[in-house]
């Protein structure tokens, strides 16, 4: 039997878990009140929480039977950096049920230390802290893989139908991935495996105008991957553009830079200058998705 460790950012519960939450991604600096309360209305405006926690725990369960019925030993498990589990904790529970050899799977296509580096950063210092060693190793580098991106561009057809055969005809597309600080991401493959996952998809879906832009970018003065999504906005507008499908190639999974980034705030900016938003839906718990993820995971092991 091998644990199979779904690893995410993780999110609050509940708005009681906004601010430890934000205490840990401010690496133990509590968020000032006016933070807080500006990062609680987002939360409340998405229905009080974030989902992510729930839908990695089905992403987890779907994937075991999937490869369980494909003759695999696997029992899942959920690691989150930010909210419970913690990572660590989960490595404990795995410990305790007797496991000594992990897959560990981030649930992020794109690969940087700020993304999936980080991943394997907390995990390796969480083993540290145990009495017991464990193997495992990490999946990595799947953007480009065949079923991978037949699941993203099920969605992207998905959402094109949402529009007008007219619409179609003048429909722009925006692949969106999370800003990272330019300084992580210098010699990184991150931008790379993001265009050449854009450009997968676009081979399979026929030639539609697109972008690319980075959105939900933190704050400080250092200098951010960009464009940002409203700019690119905004010069569509200037071009006289009016249909927009954003597909948030970036994440697997529904969570507050999708739900309230896009949903929400770039959908209003996007009205307010004549244009129609909508959004591709998320990949979460997709069957297409998750048997993309269940050969790779196989195809990992067999490497």
């Amino acid at each position: 039997m091998k644990a199979l460790l779904l690893l995410a950012f993780g999110g609050p519960r509940s708005l009681d878990e906004v601010e430890p939450f934000l205490t840990r991604l401010f690496r133990g600096r509590k968020p000032s009140p006016e933070q807080l309360d500006r990062i609680k209305e987002r939360y409340r405006l998405i229905g009080g929480r974030s989902p992510l926690t729930e839908i990695t725990f089905e992403q987890a369960k779907a994937l075991e039977n999937i490869l369980n019925t494909r003759g695999n030993r696997f029992k899942s498990y959920v690691g989150m950096r930010y909210g419970h589990p913690l990572i660590e904790e989960t490595l404990g529970k795995i410990l305790q049920d007797g496991i000594r050899t992990i897959v560990a799977l981030p649930m992020a296509p794109f690969r940087s230390r700020a993304s999936t580096g980080a991943y394997i950063e907390e995990v390796d210092q969480a083993q540290k802290k145990l009495e017991e060693k464990m193997e495992i190793s990490f999946v990595v580098g799947w953007h480009l893989h065949p079923l991978f991106l037949e699941a993203i561009k099920e969605k992207v057809e998905e959402g094109l139908f949402r529009f007008t055969e007219e619409e179609r005809k003048r429909i722009h597309l925006i692949f969106t991935a999370h800003s990272l600080p330019k300084s992580l991401v210098e010699g990184e493959p991150y931008v790379r495996d993001m265009e050449e996952s854009v450009r997968g998809v676009l081979q399979k879906i026929g030639p539609l105008p697109w972008h690319i832009a980075f959105q939900s970018r933190g704050m400080g003065a250092e200098e951010w991957l960009g464009p940002d999504v409203e700019s690119v906005l905004v010069e569509l507008s200037q071009q006289k553009v009016r249909e927009i499908l954003i597909i948030p190639i970036g994440f697997v999974a529904d969570h507050i830079e999708v739900l309230y980034d896009i949903d929400i705030l770039y959908r209003e900016k996007a009205e307010l200058m004549g244009m129609v938003l909508k959004r591709t839906a998320s990949l979460n718990f997709s069957g297409r998705f998750i048997k993309a993820l269940a050969t790779i995971v196989e195809e990992h092991e067999t490497k």
